[in-house]
């Protein structure tokens, strides 16, 4: 590849594409969870957390897409395989089906790290003064953050 001119320093497009490879971590992971809830929950409330969980892995697999796709553009090679996801993500992943409140329980921290992981990138992002990164990272906190509160307002008191 030829040499990428942005107005970004090398090292700085570094970090900033570590920072997107955890947040790819975190929402693959989400993404794959969520999809195993949808295929497995069960009980009065099926037909409302089936299709809401699809909605979600849905949208997950197009953010996985993008993020991927900014690392590339910072010039560095995308994590691709279940051992990195496994690595760099903060999401513990699940064993067994829970039930479905556990299951909307489980979903709800699993936004909220990312929003975290989000937090966390964004700060490299601003520090680079990368506005597309900043951007993007942005647009996919905001969207967990809503996540979280609409997972949140299904659990008991």
């Amino acid at each position: 590849m030829s040499k990428i001119d942005i107005g970004i320093s090398e090292s700085d497009r570094g970090e900033v594409a570590h920072g997107l490879k955890k947040l790819l971590a975190d929402s693959y992971t989400l993404y794959l969870q969520t999809h195993n809830f949808h295929w497995n929950v069960e009980g009065p409330q099926f037909r409302e957390l089936h299709l809401m969980f699809e909605e979600h892995y849905t949208e997950l697999a197009e953010a996985v897409d993008e993020i991927a796709e900014r690392i590339r553009t910072l010039g560095v090679a995308a994590p691709g395989t279940y051992k990195a996801f496994a690595e760099l993500s903060a999401i513990e992943e699940v064993d067994g089906v829970p039930e479905a409140t556990e299951m909307v329980r489980l979903l709800t921290h699993g936004h909220e790290q990312v929003v975290k992981t989000c937090r966390e990138s964004l700060k490299l992002a601003q520090g680079a003064d990368d506005e597309s990164s900043s951007a993007l990272i942005g647009d996919r906190m905001r969207v967990h953050e809503k996540t979280a509160w609409m997972l949140r307002a299904m659990l008991p008191k």
